[in-house]
């Protein structure tokens, strides 16, 4: 069953009665691009298209600038070089790679070794286009590469080595993250206020959409092609969104799904959960906190999320399930008899659900 990454759906447009405020020239501008072997997205609203579409022209430069920094695709890749040459020396690498690799190390922690960067010392033997799969033997002789732990790190000369034979490492789940965020950085330092940039499941929204939240749709297993037939939508502002699944790279085979998130306990495709979305701060953030669910189960990687106040995560499961962390679960049902909630004293503040649901048919409309 292929599902597709959750849509990005605008919110409702602003009452006419502000569009005076607006610039004439004003307008939501927005261009799609594949790199880094994924679709790569920025819609944003400017008062000067002009400067607006340089503004895209930027983060679209930085996303190929980071891909051939860090692709493990191109053999002139650092992060290739590392792969090539991390097991018999150093290999220095520029800081903002060594950093992002030690990053990764700090959410192999803080999951418990569900994210693990070095899952690819298992995961290179796997084509999901040509539908080539490891045998057992070839899994159980990779394994003991993969352990983030032996990932060895020069402070003092930012160079990189690997303190077991064998090893890989991969950055596909969180390098997609952390080019949102570059791209977010640039449009602000340009003075940009409402935007959306996205590479691949990973999001991040700058403001809101003019004066109502951006919705994060995530849709639903059981017709992923349908937008009319969502699981849910997430109202979100300054935020980013990022979602995990067994749809993004997989082929079905004997009735056993392989797919591109790995167990890096196992070497096997990780299976305890269909879709992981998770919300926080920033992209690099959400998208190493997203594939924890496929590897420890919903429970234990809520129980995680709900330990850390700047996360919440939504997890749909093989049998139908939909679980929320604490700070998206929708209140308990009213018992039948029981008094009507009280009414609050400033009712302007709340949000009707009917609004809260609402969205533009074009997102690039008038706001």
């Amino acid at each position: 069953m292929k599902l597709r990454h959750p849509a990005i759906l605008a919110a409702a447009l602003l009452p006419l009665a502000l569009s005076f405020a607006i610039p004439a020239s004003a307008a939501w501008l927005d261009r799609e691009e594949a790199i880094m072997g994924t679709r790569v997205y920025v819609q944003l609203w400017s008062d000067d298209p002009d400067k607006g579409d340089a503004a895209i022209d930027a983060v679209m430069a930085e996303m190929r600038r980071i891909d051939n920094l860090m692709s493990h695709y191109k053999p002139e890749s650092q992060l290739s070089q590392i792969n090539a040459n991390g097991n018999v020396r150093w290999v220095q690498v520029d800081k903002e790679l060594f950093d992002l690799i030690k990053l990764s190390t700090h959410y192999s922690e803080i999951t418990e070794g569900a994210f693990d960067i070095t899952y690819a010392s298992v995961g290179y033997l796997y084509n999901y286009p040509a539908h080539i799969r490891p045998s057992e033997d070839q899994i159980k002789a990779a394994l003991p590469a993969v352990n983030w732990r032996n990932i060895e790190f020069d402070e003092a000369h930012h160079a990189i080595r690997f303190g077991h034979p064998g090893m890989r490492i991969d950055l596909g789940g969180i390098g997609k993250g952390y080019a949102v965020d570059r791209g977010v950085d640039i449009l602000k330092a340009r003075g940009i206020q409402h935007a959306l940039v996205t590479a691949g499941g990973d999001s991040r929204f700058i403001g809101d959409h003019m004066g109502r939240p951006w919705l994060a749709a995530i849709a639903n297993p059981d017709d992923p092609h349908d937008p009319k037939k969502v699981v849910t939508r997430i109202p979100v502002s300054d935020s980013a969104v990022s979602t995990s699944g067994d749809y993004e790279r997989f082929f079905d085979e004997d009735g056993v799904r392989y797919h591109h998130i790995i167990d890096p306990r196992t070497g096997h495709s990780a299976s305890k959960v269909r879709s992981a979305t998770v919300i926080g701060p920033t992209a690099t953030q959400t998208d190493g906190m997203s594939k924890t669910a496929f590897v420890l189960g919903a429970d234990k990687a809520l129980e995680i999320i709900n330990r850390m106040p700047e996360y919440d995560a939504v997890f749909l499961t093989p049998d139908g399930r939909m679980l929320w962390s604490n700070g998206l679960r929708p209140p308990a049902a009213r018992p039948q008899g029981a008094p009507p909630a009280p009414v609050p004293s400033d009712p302007s503040r709340v949000v009707p659900p009917a609004a809260a649901a609402t969205t533009a048919t074009d997102p690039r409309g008038s706001p």
